[in-house]
């Protein structure tokens, strides 16, 4: 087990969402960064979509109840163990009793706590992510203590870890396709959208990012319609949205562009005042 005895900043539980369920009306949540956590999972020879715990601008301290193997991924926010470095994206055992804390930032903005067996907690629409009015809890508490679905150590040590290019959370270009409304805008809107370069605002979460710089919009407003995690819409005032995996699941602002997976995870590890820049594939 795991008690947390810090949650830090913004800290939850999460797997790889509720995927199915927007005829509901249900977002389809889970990790914002499927990479990073893939990575962790698969060092600890875990099932790649286990559960993990999601840190959000580092932050917090997590008390390990049982001897267990955890790997830290995403973003680098100089974890230690009972006050000594760790390598990150590298498989470490800890002692019963031992702590994991955060220090100083390196880069990225979202870390991942894997553990060996995954988190263990009650399936809610087949999926452990948080999410308010679908989980007990939206966020993790001071004094939540977590389950985990431990394996029994084996007698050997493991080397296991990979080396990250830290060009995966520097990068600015943010890879996208072409979204059903695109194609109505002007030539100099499809021009300005895939050249210029955009900051983030400080509207930021897990449901979407706010765009600073304005793209003219004489569009009219759609039919409601459907979106996903990495629609970009384009509201009426000209702001740029893109939206993350808490979104909702429909939307009446034009959809301009699709974000693949791998630019929501770009994107995913960017906060207040980055750049990015939308490149399609």
């Amino acid at each position: 087990m795991i008690t947390v005895l810090s949650p830090g900043i913004y800290s939850t539980v999460q797997d790889f969402g509720r995927p199915g369920f927007a005829n509901i009306g249900v977002p389809v949540s889970g990790v914002m960064d499927s990479y990073a956590t893939k990575i962790g999972n698969q060092l600890l020879n875990n099932d790649l979509v286990d559960a993990v715990i999601e840190i959000t601008f580092g932050g917090g301290k997590f008390k390990f109840n049982e001897k267990l193997k955890i790997c830290v991924t995403g973003a680098n926010f100089s974890p230690e163990v009972d006050g000594s470095s760790i390598e990150m994206h590298s498989v470490v055992e800890v002692e019963k009793g031992a702590v994991l804390s955060f220090g100083k930032k390196i880069f990225g903005v979202r870390t991942y706590l894997c553990v060996r067996g995954g988190i263990s907690a009650k399936k809610m629409l087949e999926s452990k992510s948080f999410y308010k009015g679908i989980t007990n809890s939206s966020i993790l508490k001071k004094g939540d203590i977590l389950s985990t679905n431990a394996f029994q150590l084996e007698n050997k040590k493991t080397l296991s870890k990979i080396k990250i290019d830290d060009n995966y959370f520097k990068a600015k270009l943010i890879e996208c396709t072409l979204g059903p409304e695109f194609d109505l805008l002007s030539k100099i809107q499809q021009e300005q959208l895939t050249r210029n370069i955009f900051t983030i605002s400080n509207d930021n979460n897990r449901v979407g990012y706010r765009l600073e710089e304005l793209l003219e919009n004489q569009l009219e407003p759609i039919l409601t319609s459907g979106v996903l995690p990495g629609t970009v819409q384009l509201t009426p005032s000209g702001k740029v949205i893109v939206l993350m995996r808490d979104c909702q699941v429909t939307g009446g602002y034009p959809r301009i562009l699709q974000l693949s997976e791998e630019g929501i995870n770009v994107l995913s590890q960017k906060t207040t005042n980055d750049k990015i820049k939308f490149v399609l594939k």
